[in-house]
């Protein structure tokens, strides 16, 4: 089966490109000689999990429970679950520790912290600390850091931090700098925490921009990272990677043709609407578009408007009038992690056209 076999719209992923990304990543943290916890709230698929855990300790990152359950029913037991705990959830934790999960929780908040104390099955925990993206976390040096700590008792594991600004920044110096800033902050915490007689063994930060581009990690445990795996236009951008390092793609067949302009498939729901490369040095639409081989055969042809389950892509007449209905393109993603979030399976390739593998996605929360 080739990729021209493929019923459309539908996701690709090549494996030579991913593997490249994984290497860059593991060889950037390496040097450091901290561990690397993957987070796979992009991937969620157990095959790539396998191959982004090859030469580390073993514990993931994910962003849902669905996912937390997915990956410890296929042998991945310590996973940190990296979005702020409720006291709903913690009995679903529970469960999942009790068969064989070891669920590491985030809190930023007091009276969860006395919540988590007081279950039956307390989770470890790590506090989330705020080093500049003002979303989730308290600052380093915030009088609720030990609070907090002294809420959870034995049951704290340390301290994680996530710099999501970092994709705000312009320039690879910009990044260092955050990443420096993102790392200080964490371990100043974790070094608060320790002169008051908590432990603090797990000193967690970490995003693809930041890990691949810190100067030190001196105190730092584990660097979380995950859209690196596959890539996308606004990592492009950003200098995380590449233009040429995007594994991940839409598959869309032409499904009507106009002067300078043809239609696809592949709509907002296939593609996502996500346009956070508006703002940067090229705007790609939403999305640019390759030929059948990923190549870049159409220049700068990038889908210009996306509706629910249509694309309209702008490209040269002349290139335009060479496409026909039934044709079939690849569009590389702005936001990779929203665009997989529509698919249910990756369609593997390596390198070529040739379909190598079907691999499964696990989806909702």
């Amino acid at each position: 089966m080739t990729l021209d076999d493929l019923p459309t719209p539908c996701l690709v992923l090549d494996r030579v490109v991913m593997t490249r990304n994984i290497a860059r990543m593991a060889e950037a943290v390496g040097r450091h000689g901290v561990a690397l916890r993957p987070h796979m709230k992009t991937a969620k698929s157990i095959d790539v999990a396998r191959l982004a855990l090859e030469g580390q300790p073993g514990g993931i990152t994910v962003s849902t429970l669905a996912e937390a359950e997915y990956f410890s029913a296929h042998g991945i037991s310590d996973i940190l679950y990296a979005v702020g705990i409720t006291p709903q959830k913690l009995d679903q934790v529970a469960k999942l520790n009790a068969m064989g999960a070891q669920i590491i929780v985030i809190t930023d908040d007091t009276d969860t912290a006395a919540g988590i104390a007081a279950h039956p099955q307390p989770p470890r925990t790590l506090i989330e600390i705020d080093t500049g993206e003002s979303r989730g976390g308290i600052a380093p040096d915030s009088d609720a850091l030990v609070e907090i700590a002294e809420r959870l008792g034995p049951r704290l594991a340390g301290v994680m931090t996530h710099a999501g600004h970092s994709y705000g920044a312009h320039s690879v110096s910009e990044i260092t700098e955050i990443a420096e800033h993102e790392r200080a902050g964490v371990v100043q915490a974790a070094e608060r925490l320790r002169s008051v007689g908590h432990a603090a063994p797990i000193v967690s930060m970490g995003s693809s921009p930041t890990a691949l581009h810190a100067v030190t990690l001196t105190g730092v445990t584990e660097v979380r990272a995950g859209v690196y795996m596959f890539g996308d236009l606004f990592q492009a951008e950003i200098a995380t990677h590449g233009i040429d390092d995007i594994a991940v793609t839409v598959v869309t067949s032409v499904i009507g043709r106009q002067p300078g302009r043809v239609l696809i498939d592949a709509g907002g729901l296939a593609l996502s609407k996500d346009r956070s490369t508006e703002g940067r040095e090229k705007d790609y639409g939403f999305g640019l578009v390759l030929d059948l081989a990923g190549q870049r055969s159409y220049g700068d042809a990038i889908v210009r408007r996306a509706y629910q389950e249509h694309g309209v892509v702008e490209l040269n007449p002349e290139r335009a009038a060479t496409l026909k209905v039934g044709d079939k393109l690849r569009i590389a993603p702005n936001h990779t992690c929203m665009t997989a979030a529509a698919h249910d399976r990756y369609h593997v390739v390596d390198g070529g056209e040739e379909v190598v593998a079907v691999w499964s996605r696990v989806n909702g929360w």
